[in-house]
């Protein structure tokens, strides 16, 4: 019995070392990683929550202070609007004529296909419902000089992103030029994260079926870590931020992606 207490208490240190770093832990990988019962491992979560040094979500824990929040597309929409003016110029500004362009769902990326209406030849792959009725608008009013557009399918988010099976297996089938990534957070150990599982999965859809990775982020995504990381920093071609973030991130950044791009502010627009 002691041993085993031990034991216990060796790996209930070894998980909070781990969301410490990475900012989340999900129960199934630790099952896999410790060689224990999926019990076990919540009974080890159970404790470390009541001690106040993680804090329990569906499928695991994140480190105290993390975030678990998933606003609404409406509500996110009106956060930082200006920042996301200035970051959708600059990425918009590096999508080439006649390219096959994913669009992940998110604000951000929202604002970015906003500005892609203008380019020629462009098909626009997406699992964002905002984005497709902005392109289905656009062909409307455009006819065939408006983007093309393929719509992934998939189950709905509260951020109005599709996710699922049936949106991973058609992105797998894909091969675009250039994906427009959108996050929830960005820190320097967890890369890319999202508080919806479904979505962490179909967005790495995404980054594998992509040529080059264009992140979007305003500088307020930077160190907030939610509970599923999607992509490494090392995997991400261009990040596309303000001029809001810190020094001390922009060295990180610079360091760990192939190109940091600091957009000039855009007056709001």
């Amino acid at each position: 019995m002691a041993d085993q207490g031990l034991l216990a208490q060796q790996r209930r240190a070894l998980i909070l070392e781990q969301v410490r770093r990475d900012g989340a832990v999900k129960v199934a990988e630790l099952v896999d990683q410790f060689g224990v019962s999926d019990m076990t491992v919540r009974r080890d979560l159970d404790v470390l929550a009541r001690g106040g040094a993680v804090e329990k979500v569906h499928g695991g824990a994140i480190a105290v202070g993390a975030s678990t929040d998933e606003p609404g597309f409406e509500a996110k929409s009106t956060r930082e609007s200006a920042a996301k003016a200035a970051v959708a110029a600059a990425a918009a500004a590096l999508v080439e004529p006649g390219s096959v362009v994913a669009v992940s769902a998110g604000t951000t990326a929202f604002a970015v296909a906003s500005r892609l209406l203008g380019i020629p030849r462009l098909t626009v792959v997406t699992n964002s419902l905002p984005v497709a009725d902005l392109l289905r608008t656009a062909a409307r009013e455009l006819g065939e000089a408006a983007p093309a557009l393929l719509l992934t399918g998939g189950s709905p988010t509260r951020s109005a992103a599709l996710v699922g099976p049936l949106a991973d297996q058609a992105i797998r089938s894909l091969h675009v030029d250039l994906l427009i990534l959108g996050t929830h957070g960005v820190s320097e150990q967890a890369g890319l994260t999202t508080p919806n599982l479904g979505e962490s999965e179909t967005n790495r859809a995404l980054v594998a079926a992509a040529r080059r990775v264009l992140v979007v982020a305003d500088h307020t995504k930077w160190g907030v870590t939610a509970l599923s990381s999607f992509a490494e920093l090392t995997e991400i071609g261009t990040f596309v931020t303000d001029e809001g973030l810190p020094e001390e991130a922009r060295s990180v950044l610079a360091e760990s992606v192939g190109t940091l791009v600091v957009a000039p502010p855009s007056g709001g627009r």
